[in-house]
């Protein structure tokens, strides 16, 4: 899952990359074509110079990249990049990222157990249309005292995941994925989501929430219904933006988690035969310690 961390042109040229780096947000765009020009390549491409320029600690690898009006929020706060985490160079020691044609956006998760500095981080980027410059780097970022924040074992869980291409024929829509995604973010505010969401009933399906693991990999006991919410009177989840890629049958969700004290909140969803297979959260509760 991890590749070398300075071999930036080492990525999938299909979908997932893995080696090392960093975040993004904006409205979300669901249009039913692909933007003309927005390619895979180019979106992978641009992650790389994200991961790279997050490695850095310096937007030197951007450069040329990001649009005249670009913006760069972190924990949906927008701020200036001297004061952001982009410009503090991190060792990097597992990145993943998915892409999305249609919305022109990418999602990348980054790994970093560096004791003194350890962090795990969403970041979304949202492109122009032509898919040649970046106009938001959007990324919530998790720390010590975020919720079940734990690096060490966020890195150690994630390793043990596979998130290979799906079969082109086993493929999930477009629009499957993002309910799926959107049924398990209503758990919280609608008694009938349980029903919406595809779980996968005598399935393998496990949750890494912080550094939390609902079970071990591949054990036919493992759930991701457990530490679901027994009501459906708690906040909404709202201002999601996403990131859709039907290759890795994954779909990457911001909110604000309101119902614990304003949180901001990543949720990636993977399915797998139409069926839930791995969840990601990183919740950050920024100056404030996480509770329900």
């Amino acid at each position: 899952m991890i590749a070398s961390p300075v071999n930036w042109q080492a990525y999938v040229a299909v979908g997932l990359i893995f080696t090392t780096a960093h975040t993004t947000m904006a409205t979300p765009v669901l249009s039913t074509r692909q933007a003309t020009g927005c390619t895979r390549e180019a979106l992978l491409k641009a992650a790389d110079s994200y991961v790279a320029a997050q490695t850095a600690g310096k937007l030197d690898s951007l450069s040329g990249l990001l649009a005249s009006n670009w913006t760069y929020e972190e924990n949906a706060k927008v701020i200036s990049v001297a004061k952001a985490l982009i410009s503090k160079p991190l060792k990097i020691d597992n990145r993943r990222s998915i892409v999305d044609t249609v919305a022109c956006a990418s999602f990348t998760e980054l790994i970093v157990t560096d004791p003194a500095n350890p962090h795990v981080i969403g970041t979304q980027l949202r492109h122009t249309p032509d898919g040649l410059s970046i106009t938001l780097i959007d990324s919530i970022t998790s720390t010590t005292g975020a919720w079940l924040f734990n690096a060490k074992n966020t890195l150690e869980y994630a390793r043990q995941e596979k998130w290979d291409p799906i079969p082109e024929d086993k493929r999930d829509k477009r629009e499957f994925i993002k309910a799926a995604g959107d049924a398990y973010l209503d758990l919280w505010s609608d008694k009938d989501a349980v029903n919406r969401v595809p779980w996968a009933n005598g399935a393998p399906c496990v949750r890494l929430e912080g550094g939390a693991y609902t079970g071990g990999p591949g054990k036919p006991v493992d759930t991701c219904k457990s530490g679901i919410p027994s009501n459906s009177s708690q906040a909404p989840n709202v201002r999601r933006r996403y990131v859709i890629d039907e290759i890795y049958g994954s779909v990457n969700i911001f909110n604000d988690w309101l119902h614990m004290r304003d949180a901001i909140d990543s949720h990636e969803f993977r399915l797998e035969n139409s069926k839930l297979r791995y969840i990601h959260t990183i919740t950050s509760c920024g100056d404030h310690a996480c509770r329900l």
